[in-house]
């Protein structure tokens, strides 16, 4: 499908007569079309246009637009405009746009509870984010925020950790208090925050000489850009929220590559050339969307390990002797899976006006296959207990066949080892699924010339996490491949290798490249606030870089 703006309105939704009306010289349609800092600039000059008549007519509603505008400043959307289309948004986007919906409400005596707003803001907008959340306190609410920002941790009067681990290795408070008692603990999350933990690297790569170069850029709020990406590097991209990142990367830059090497049909957005092409042989971008949308799917299915299970048990002598094929050991078809479920392991009650409730199957109590099947047994273990085996486990289990172990191990490299092989895709968070997709990615042949592009890879991760996935992306570095990630956070920013920074601020007044090099050139920079921000980090784990 391809949208075009309508012949008659011209994108603008209203009937000519519609826009006829006018206030300093602009319609409604004209307004909607300003970026949300512009109008509200336009909002408080107006009055000194208008006749007193005009004014004693406006002067409420006036008060009143400037006033919600300002709630949408407050939490950082000074870039969007009022008639985005709300798909458009990023989750981030949204949920700050319900934030600014609550703050300007006043309501007082109320729980919020916000599931980590800071995904997709820059430090700066995060600054101002806290503040806002600060002030629904100070209404006399309770604001509670599931977060893995430091800032924001640092902030809080008080502050649940929760661990030692993750999955089976987690689930218990392990400090509660303020701050400084946080940091105090043994904690994980404390021993970052404390800087006894940090993430550290060797010294900066020089890339391989080769490089792509992308000129005039125009797409959205670009203002004719060219950009160089150095390969065999790290390299970051970086700006203030609405900088015109997902513009260049995701909508120009990509769109070229994947037509390039795989014929693609979505278009890029304009720009004039591109050269260097053959420096490459494949890209590869990993996104966080859902590895699946139903429960069928799960990190054995996704990394293609489950196949060679399957294979595994087929060969076993009770399966031989029974003549169970491959195909009978996969939940999905007929043969060895329980059908009253269809081999879900769960019967979906749809219910009217509600969404679908799923209950345990009552014929294999969820365990998907039939009893025949449940009978092939590996070391003792059906093919359902390995489905329910953590993927920890599942590496020690299968140490004698390579080729399983290879994909497991790989799960387990970028930190997922306390997942089950077979969890459900709809459990997973945006983080776990990309984080499987690079695994089943770094599971296939690596060919030392493939671009990778990730979009802010460290969206729900902690410190930990975060040092463990950048462990991984340099070595995939190591090889001889490009990896590039628009981020935010200043751990991985600081990492790199090449920063390519954006802004100088959102929408109209972002679009153009402030600076480019490495953090230690970045930082030069006076424009940049990436610079501002990534300067004090560097201050601060200065030694923690060789140079």
């Amino acid at each position: 499908m391809a949208y075009i703006p309508c012949p008659d309105c011209n994108g603008s939704r209203l009937k000519k007569e519609a826009l006829h009306f006018k206030i300093d010289g602009k319609n409604i349609a004209e307004l909607a079309e300003m970026d949300i800092l512009l109008l509200y600039e336009w909002s408080l000059s107006i009055d000194k246009k208008l006749s007193k008549k005009q004014l004693t007519i406006a002067k409420e509603i006036l008060k009143e637009i400037s006033k919600r505008i300002k709630f949408l400043l407050d939490v950082g959307l000074d870039y969007l405009t009022l008639n985005r289309s709300s798909k458009s948004l990023s989750g981030g986007e949204s949920q700050r746009i319900r934030l600014a919906t609550q703050i300007g409400s006043q309501l007082v005596g109320v729980m919020y509870i916000l599931d980590e707003p800071s995904i997709g803001l820059h430090q700066r907008d995060n600054t101002r984010l806290i503040q806002s959340l600060k002030d629904l306190r100070d209404l006399g609410n309770a604001v509670i925020v599931v977060e893995h920002d430091k800032e924001t941790i640092l902030a809080a009067d008080h502050i649940i950790d929760l661990g030692p681990g993750a999955g089976i290795h987690g689930g218990r408070i392990v400090a509660s208090g303020d701050a400084d008692q946080l940091i105090e603990s043994d904690s994980l999350t404390g021993q970052y925050l404390s800087g006894k933990m940090h993430i550290t690297h060797g010294k900066r790569r020089k890339g391989n000489g080769n490089k792509l170069v992308l000129a005039g850029a125009k797409g959205n709020n670009l203002k004719n850009v060219s950009v160089d990406f150095p390969l065999g590097m790290f390299i970051c991209v970086s700006g203030v929220s609405g900088s015109g990142k997902s513009t260049l990367i995701n909508e120009t830059l990509y769109p070229i590559l994947n037509q390039h090497f795989y014929r693609s049909l979505t278009k890029p957005l304009s720009y004039k050339s591109v050269k260097g092409l053959e420096h490459i042989d494949k890209v590869i971008e990993i996104d966080q969307s859902p590895i699946g949308r139903t429960p069928r799917s799960n990190p054995a299915t996704y990394s293609g390990v489950f196949s060679d299970i399957r294979n595994l048990y087929a060969q076993l002598n009770e399966a031989k002797v029974r003549g169970y094929p491959p195909g009978w050991f996969s939940f999905n078809v007929k043969g060895g899976r329980c059908e009253t479920c269809q081999g879900a392991g769960m019967r979906t009650i749809e219910m009217n006006f509600l969404p679908d409730v799923y209950v345990i199957c009552e014929s294999c109590n969820g365990k998907r296959y039939n009893r025949e099947i449940l009978d092939v047994r590996y070391r003792g273990k059906s093919i359902n207990d390995v489905l329910n085996m953590s993927i920890e486990h599942a590496v020690d289990f299968f140490e004698n066949m390579p080729g399983i172990l290879h994909k497991i191990r790989t799960l387990k490299d970028v930190g997922l080892g306390y997942l089950t092989l077979g969890q459900q895709s709809t459990t997973l968070s945006g983080g776990e699924a990309q984080r499987v997709k690079l695994a089943a990615e770094l599971s296939k042949r690596d060919t030392g010339n493939t671009f990778y592009i990730f979009d802010e890879p460290t969206t729900g991760l902690h410190f930990e996490d975060v040092r463990i996935l950048l462990e991984v992306l340099s070595k995939l570095v190591d090889k001889g491949n490009t990896v590039l990630v628009i981020e935010h956070n200043m751990d991985v920013i600081r990492m790199a290798d090449h920063v390519i920074d954006l802004g100088p601020e959102g929408g109209s007044r972002g679009g153009n490249i402030l600076c480019t090099g490495s953090p230690e050139e970045i930082i030069k920079n006076k424009s940049s606030v990436t610079a501002q921000y990534l300067k004090k980090e560097m201050q601060t784990n200065r030694t923690l870089v060789k140079v």
